[in-house]
This record gives C-alpha cells, sequence and structure tokens, in this order.
C-alpha cells in the first residue's frame, strides 16, 4: 500500500503506483534522466517494462522510481527526482521498501557506478551496505551511455565498475 502523500522539504508530494495512461510522460521523464535503460549484472533492461512509483506535485511529475520483485528480494532499478535535496528521493525509496516488504521481501537491492558518488552518498545514508565490486568491463554500461566511452564519468572519475549496495528488510 503507498502512501498517498509524503511531506518533503519543499512541496507535499503524492505518491502513486504508475498507470498505463502515465506511460509518455514517465518515458520522458527518465529520457531525460537518461534512465530508459538500465545495466546491471549484466544485463541490459528496459526501466518502463517494470513496477514504478510516481511522486506528482502541483500536478507534474517530480520523480520515478522504478522497481522489480523477484521472489525474497526487490531490486530498486531506477530512482531519480527532478530535483536533489527535496526529499522526494527519499520519499520514493521509503514507498519502494514498503512494497517490498508487503510483497514479502527481506532485501532491498540497486546497483549504481563507481563514478556516481552522489548515489552512493544517497544510499549509504539511508541503510544500504556496499555488497559487490564488479570491476570492467564496461560494455552494456557503454550501451546505455554511449558517449561515455573513453571519458570520465560523473566528477571526473573514470566509469570503470558496478558497485552493489543492499539493505535488509524487516517487517
Amino acid at each position: 500500500m503507498l502512501p498517498t502523500s509524503a511531506g518533503c522539504e519543499t512541496a507535499t508530494v503524492e505518491l502513486a503506483a504508475r498507470r498505463p495512461e502515465d506511460r509518455p510522460e514517465v518515458e520522458a521523464f527518465l529520457r531525460d534522466r537518461n534512465a530508459l535503460r538500465a545495466a546491471r549484472r549484466g544485463v541490459l533492461v528496459d526501466s518502463l517494462d517494470h513496477a514504478a512509483v510516481l511522486a506528482w506535485s502541483e500536478g507534474e511529475l517530480v520523480g520515478v522510481a522504478t522497481y522489480v520483485v523477484e521472489g525474497d528480494g526487490c531490486e530498486l532499478l531506477t530512482l531519480h527526482a527532478a530535483s536533489s535535496w527535496t526529499g522526494v528521493g527519499s520519499a520514493l525509496l521509503a514507498a519502494v521498501q514498503d512494497l517490498a516488504r508487503e510483497a514479502g521481501c527481506r532485501r532491498l537491492w540497486v546497483v549504481t557506478t563507481n563514478d556516481n558518488v552522489d548515489a552512493l552518498r544517497f544510499y549509504q545514508r539511508r541503510g544500504f551496505r556496499l555488497t559487490h565490486v564488479r570491476p570492467g568491463p564496461r560494455d552494456l554500461r557503454l550501451q546505455r551511455l554511449p558517449a561515455a566511452v573513453d571519458r570520465p564519468g560523473a566528477h571526473g572519475i573514470p566509469l570503470r565498475d558496478e558497485l552493489e549496495l543492499e539493505m535488509t528488510l524487516r517487517g
């Protein structure tokens, strides 16, 4: 069960499961953030093929979290907010945690890259622990980010490794 709203630092955000009619707006939102496809564990997946929680503020889409429930685990596939430091990402993460618990999941995991220090900070501050490092090859990640070939990633850090973080979910 999704909470209907969450108090964020800048405004009240309405949270809702994605509906079929939301697809064009969600697709545009994810495209703008280069998140239509996600590469993880050697597999490239279409984010739109999976369940999503949406954050709305005054009728505007301000955040999207896509996720995959498999067995006793839930993967947070993508998490994007229109603006940082507003609480939208935290609200979306909390909603996915609740949905995963309701589905009987015991763990929530996410994959990012070594250059994504903002994501590493965000997830670790919220209880995630680093569980796996997959060094090179960058082949699938670079299919998602073709312009990144032989260029630094975020903050000038070379895009080299895939990092997996997870948290234990308690009822």
